[in-house]
């Protein structure tokens, strides 16, 4: 029988997004969350408005998402009650949450650089998205209490790279789910994905058929250096 309940949150599943930033002295910042989704070459990132992300990606405009795969659980976990704003925020602190300066050091990522922003990469995680802010969207502006506390940021996929070893063979613009096994949050847990259920009748769409006419891929980058 369905029951009718009120949930404090909302989180039915959905992958665990490692944001990286620059902070105010160029340091590098390093941020898990899992309120992300894409269309197209545009991701929304729902964030509290008063965390160091969000204002780190406001200031810069710039962001890279890491995706870290379920093996790399222990190291996101290390970051999960940190914060790079100093002093903590009275709402985190009854929460547990404590400032930490170095993200990269505690977790054991690996800080790389970037080719279309500053903001880091996190090595270690088989996907990583160079990004640049494009909108700023406020939430929950008709609740007086809530007003200011949540924001939607819309970013443009500049960059994509990805492991070797989750490209489909024959496809190097593609990504093998069978390969791919990214690290789920669903209402506070860690969960990873099970093998495919079936097939989908709209994977008998070619995924380049959703590509945006005038893309310039990874593909002829190279031959236009080449020539």
């Amino acid at each position: 029988m369905l029951q009718t309940i009120d949930p404090a949150i909302l989180y039915f599943g959905t992958p665990v997004v490692l944001i990286g930033t620059l902070n105010e002295d160029g340091s590098p910042n390093l941020a898990p969350m899992s309120s992300a989704w894409w269309l197209g070459r545009r991701c929304v990132l729902g964030l509290g408005a008063r965390s160091k992300t969000p204002q780190n990606l406001i200031r810069t405009g710039e962001c890279v998402l890491n995706l870290p795969s379920e093996d790399l659980a222990d190291m996101v976990d290390r970051l999960a009650l940190t914060t790079g704003s100093n002093p903590v925020p009275p709402h985190k602190l009854e929460k547990g949450y404590w400032h930490e300066k170095d993200k990269f050091g505690i977790s054991g990522f690996t800080i790389g650089n970037s080719e279309t922003v500053k903001a880091p990469r996190a090595l270690e995680c088989p996907v990583q998205l160079e990004a640049k802010l494009e909108n700023v969207h406020s939430l929950e502006e008709d609740d007086e209490q809530r007003r200011g506390s949540l924001v939607a940021l819309e970013v443009r996929i500049t960059r994509v790279h990805v492991d070797d070893s989750i490209q489909m063979r024959g496809a190097p613009n593609r990504i093998d789910p069978d390969k791919w096994r990214p690290l789920i949050m669903s209402f506070q847990q860690f969960y990873g994905l099970g093998p495919q259920l079936r097939p989908s009748k709209l994977a008998t769409i070619s995924e380049e058929m959703y590509r945006v006419r005038g893309a310039v891929t990874p593909e002829m980058l190279s031959n236009a250096y080449s020539r």
